[in-house]
């Protein structure tokens, strides 16, 4: 069976959902959020990168990063920032306030999901709620590298996936904080994240490049699934394009076209993560990892891991450990 690297990503670099909290604004209002990065520790400590989003469920505002231009947001729109940069949401556009930093303080010491009320009666009602999901970013995260700085989807009644139904769920689960409310959120969350990439993937222009066009390409896919279903394997860049049929010197340059890297390149990265994984989640010692993720000895996987991350592996484990 052929492998899927969206999935095998997506499960290596730990995608993981977490608290939501939901805002009920009326009248002029707007809500400035701080970058990803100082919020995260308080919402989801130990990750690496954290990124936010928004789902309107009632009403329309705008949406977008800090200085960029924003987007009007109606009923069942879905707004992500995935580089996790400052951002703004707001009755109107063009306006700007403080960066909010109750959340940290909330998220600390209030019962989850948190409530946000904003403005003052008298004007539209919006409804938005609000969420983060957390990843690895290093060693190496092709997803997040190859995403854009917004992500936004519309979607129209009726229409299919899993918005629609994320919708629902995330409201009744969000009143009701039952008994399981923080797990059943968190992964409606991941679920939510991966339906919008998978919208992004299916509208992007035929021209574009990078990770994701790639996958859709029917050649550069077919090698990526190769890579990710059998990383340990002793690829070289003769039998991968004998594979899937192309000169070795046309797949290097349609590979680096769409991925950014040749093949090996991509291939030593690939088996860094995976090993990174490894060390983060099993007690594996490092000459079972070495040989799970291509390296053979743990001499040949310390000195990859030294000199990609200037790390020994052991540290590496060490410093996530303490994470």
């Amino acid at each position: 069976m052929s492998s899927d690297p969206l999935s095998e990503v997506l499960r290596a670099v730990r995608l993981t959902g977490a608290v939501f909290f939901a805002v009920d604004a009326q009248g002029p209002w707007v809500a400035e959020a701080p970058p990803a990065k100082e919020v995260g520790p308080y919402i989801m400590p130990g990750v690496e990168h954290v990124i936010e989003y928004h789902v309107v469920t009632s009403g329309s505002c705008w949406g977008g990063i800090v200085d960029g231009p924003p987007v009007r947001l109606t009923a069942g729109d879905v707004i992500v920032f995935p580089q996790g940069d400052a951002h703004v949401m707001s009755s109107a556009p063009g306006m700007r306030g403080e960066p909010n930093h109750e959340i940290k303080r909330r998220a600390t010491t209030s019962q989850l999901p948190l409530s946000i009320t904003m403005g003052e009666p008298g004007g539209e009602r919006v409804e938005v709620i609000c969420g983060f999901l957390g990843c690895d970013a290093r060693p190496f995260n092709p997803l997040i590298t190859h995403l854009p700085r917004v992500l936004h989807v519309s979607t129209a009644p009726g229409g299919d996936g899993v918005i629609e139904p994320f919708i629902k769920l995330a409201l009744a689960e969000s009143v009701s904080r039952r008994a399981g409310t923080d797990c059943v959120l968190a992964r409606l969350s991941e679920l939510l994240f991966v339906e919008v990439v998978r919208r992004y993937l299916a509208t992007m222009p035929a021209e574009q490049g990078g990770w994701l066009a790639g996958l859709r390409d029917g050649t550069i896919g077919r090698v990526l699934g190769k890579l990710h279903d059998r990383p340990a394997h002793d690829w070289s860049l003769e039998n991968l394009a004998h594979e899937v049929g192309l000169s070795r010197s046309v797949l290097a340059e349609r590979f680096t076209h769409f991925v950014g890297v040749p093949p090996m390149r991509y291939l030593a990265q690939w088996r860094m993560q995976l090993a990174a994984t490894l060390l983060s989640t099993t007690q594996l010692g490092l000459a079972d990892i070495a040989e799970k993720v291509g390296y053979g000895s743990e001499t040949a996987l310390s000195r990859a891991y030294k000199r990609e991350l200037s790390v020994s592996p052991a540290d590496w484990r060490r410093g996530k450990r303490a994470a």
